[in-house]
C-alpha cells in the first residue's frame, strides 16, 4: 500500500470518529515529511533506520510506513477499518445526491489541514465541488480572515483550479471562492462588501451573543439574510447537544419570519451536518420546508474525515421529507454559481 496513502487515511479515520486533533495530526505531518521522497528512498531510509530517526516520525506513524512500504495494508489502519469502515463505503440515499459541500474550513482560519488536502478528501468522498469557506475577521478566535489574507487566499484557489487536487482514482474537484461571515450585532456581514461580491458563495452564521432576546435577534438576522451577498444561512440556532465542548440550547428567534424571509430572498438555510450541532433541530427543518424554503446541506468540515458527516444531514434532510430539488448542492456547480450570483 502507498505509505501516504495509509497515513492519510488513517487521519481521516479518526477526524471522522473525532478524535483528539493531536492523533490525527501525527499522521498528516508524517505523511508530509515523506510526501517528496522516491519510493525507493524511502524503502532505504526504512531499512537502515535513518527514517525512524527523523524529526516528526514517531513509532506509530514508522510502524505505518514501514508496513506499507513492504507491500501490506498498516495492522493500524486494518483495526480502524475493523472498527469503523473504510473511509471511501458507498452511499446511498439523498447523500449520493449531493454534488457539493458549501461550507468548509481549511488551516487559514480554524482548520487543520490546508485547502489542497481538504479538496483530495472532498473527491475522496465523491464531490464534485467544495467551497473553502474560511472565517471572517471579526472571529478572531478562530483567525477570521482580513481582506489581505482573502485575497492571498483567492490567488491560492486559482492556482490550485488549474492543476485539481485528485484522489487515487484520478477524481478531481473544483474548488468554489466563499466564506463563513459573521452576522455582527446589527445585522451587517463581517467583510468588505466589494471582496463578498467576488466570492462564489457567501455563508452567513451567527457566533456571538447567542443568548440575545428574541425580537433583537431575529432583526439581526432578518437583515443579514435580506443582504442581497448572502446565499446560506449558516447554523441557525447555535446549538450544541453533545460532543468535547459541552452542550448550549438554541437561540430563540422567530423561526417563522426568518424563514419566510429566507423563502422570499432565496437564501438557502443549511442543514449543518456536524453531530455536535444537528442544527437546525427537526422541528424548524418542517418549518422551513412549509416556508418554501432553500436547503443546504454542509459538513462544516475543519478537517479532511469531517466530510463524512454529509451522512449525518443527509439523513435528518432524508428524515424530514426534503426534496433533493430543493437542496442546492445536489445541482451541478454551473447551476449553483447561476443561483448564487443572482442575488
Amino acid at each position: 500500500m502507498d505509505p501516504i496513502a495509509a497515513l492519510e487515511e488513517i487521519a481521516f479515520l479518526l477526524e471522522r470518529d473525532r478524535a483528539s486533533a493531536f492523533k490525527s495530526k501525527a499522521f498528516r505531518k508524517a505523511a508530509g515529511i515523506i510526501g517528496d521522497l522516491p519510493a525507493d528512498e524511502l524503502a532505504e531510509r526504512v531499512r537502515d533506520g535513518r527514517l525512524k530517526r527523523t524529526a516528526g516520525i514517531g513509532d506509530t506513524t514508522f510502524g505505518v510506513i514501514s508496513e506499507a512500504v513492504g507491500g501490506a495494508v498498516p495492522s493500524h489502519l486494518v483495526a480502524l477499518r475493523e472498527q469503523d469502515g473504510p473511509a471511501a463505503g458507498s452511499v446511498e440515499g439523498l447523500r449520493a445526491k449531493l454534488r457539493g459541500d458549501l461550507h468548509s474550513h481549511t488551516d487559514w482560519s480554524d482548520g487543520t489541514t490546508p485547502i489542497s488536502t481538504m479538496a483530495r478528501a472532498a473527491a475522496s468522498v465523491g464531490l464534485d465541488y467544495l467551497v473553502v469557506s474560511d472565517h471572517s475577521p471579526n472571529l478572531t478566535i478562530a483567525n477570521g480572515l482580513s481582506v489581505e489574507r482573502l485575497l492571498d487566499q483567492l490567488d491560492v484557489i486559482e492556482r490550485l483550479n488549474r492543476t485539481p487536487a485528485e484522489t487515487g482514482d484520478g477524481r478531481g474537484i473544483r474548488l468554489l471562492t466563499g466564506i463563513e461571515v459573521d452576522i455582527l450585532l446589527d445585522g451587517s456581514l463581517d467583510q468588505a462588501p466589494e471582496m463578498l461580491e467576488r466570492l462564489d458563495v457567501v455563508v452567513a452564521s451567527v457566533h456571538s451573543k447567542l443568548r440575545t432576546e428574541s425580537k433583537e435577534l431575529t432583526e439581526r438576522m432578518l437583515r443579514a439574510v435580506r443582504n442581497p451577498r448572502t446565499n446560506v444561512l449558516g447554523h441557525c440556532t447555535g446549538r450544541l447537544v453533545e460532543g468535547s465542548r459541552g452542550t448550549r440550547p438554541q437561540s430563540t428567534f422567530d423561526a417563522r419570519a426568518v424563514f419566510a424571509a429566507c423563502a422570499e430572498h432565496d437564501v438557502a438555510v443549511e442543514i449543518n451536518s456536524r453531530p455536535e450541532r444537528q442544527d437546525p433541530p427537526d422541528d424548524l427543518i418542517a418549518l422551513a420546508l412549509d416556508a418554501g424554503c432553500r436547503f443546504s446541506i454542509d459538513s462544516d468540515a475543519h478537517a479532511p474525515g469531517h466530510f463524512a458527516f454529509l451522512e449525518l444531514g443527509a439523513a435528518r434532510a432524508e428524515a424530514s421529507g426534503v426534496p433533493a430539488e430543493r437542496i442546492v448542492n445536489t445541482w451541478p456547480a454551473e447551476q449553483l454559481l447561476e443561483w448564487a450570483a443572482r442575488r
